[in-house]
C-alpha cells in the first residue's frame, strides 16, 4: 500500500470535517487500491431519539442543505419486516439444504404449518448432514436463505408466525 501524498491527506481532512459537520455516521470510499471507511459516534443519547426523528423530518422538509437533509433522514430507523415473527436460527456453521436430496421436495415451504421439533432443513457441516428442527410451532412465512448457501452460527434461516 502506497503512503498518501500531502494533497490526499488534506483532501481526507476536509472530507472528515465535512462529514462531522453534517453528522454523517458512516462513510466508505473505494478508489482504485485505496479504501477509506469512517465511522463516527453520534453524540446524542438514545433518550433523544424522538427529538432526533422530529428534527430529521424537519430537515428533510427543508432542502436548504441537501447533505444535512440526507444524513438526517438516513438516521430514522426503518420498520423491521420481521417484527412479531419468530426467527429459526442455525445452531451450526455449514451449508444449507432445504430438501433431503437433490430433486426431492423441500422439507417446508412458505405457508406450511410446522410443529415444534419438526425437521425443516439440513445443514451440512464437515460432511455430516445435520437435521435442523423447528423450535416453535406456527406457519412458515419466509425462507431467509437459499439452497446450497453457506451459513453462519446464529444466522436466521426461517421466519415463523407463531400460533
Amino acid at each position: 500500500m502506497n503512503p498518501l501524498n500531502p494533497e490526499d491527506v488534506d483532501d481526507l481532512k476536509q472530507l472528515i470535517d465535512f462529514l462531522k459537520e453534517n453528522q454523517v455516521a458512516e462513510f466508505e470510499l473505494n478508489r482504485g487500491d485505496m479504501r477509506v471507511r469512517l465511522r463516527f459516534d453520534q453524540p446524542q443519547a438514545a433518550s433523544d431519539l424522538s427529538s432526533l426523528q422530529t428534527g430529521a423530518r424537519a430537515a428533510a422538509a427543508q432542502p436548504a442543505n441537501p447533505v444535512a437533509a440526507i444524513s438526517a433522514v438516513a438516521q430514522e430507523p426503518e420498520a423491521d419486516p420481521n417484527a412479531g415473527l419468530h426467527l429459526v436460527k442455525s445452531p451450526i456453521v455449514g451449508t444449507y439444504y432445504g430438501s433431503p436430496s437433490p430433486g426431492s421436495a423441500a422439507f417446508v415451504s412458505p405457508g406450511d404449518h410446522v410443529e415444534k421439533g419438526q425437521v425443516i432443513c439440513i445443514v451440512e457441516a464437515m460432511k455430516l448432514m445435520n437435521e435442523i428442527e423447528c423450535d416453535a410451532a406456527g406457519e412458515i412465512v419466509k425462507c431467509l436463505v437459499s439452497n446450497g448457501q453457506p451459513i453462519e452460527y446464529g444466522q436466521p434461516l426461517f421466519s415463523v408466525r407463531v400460533g
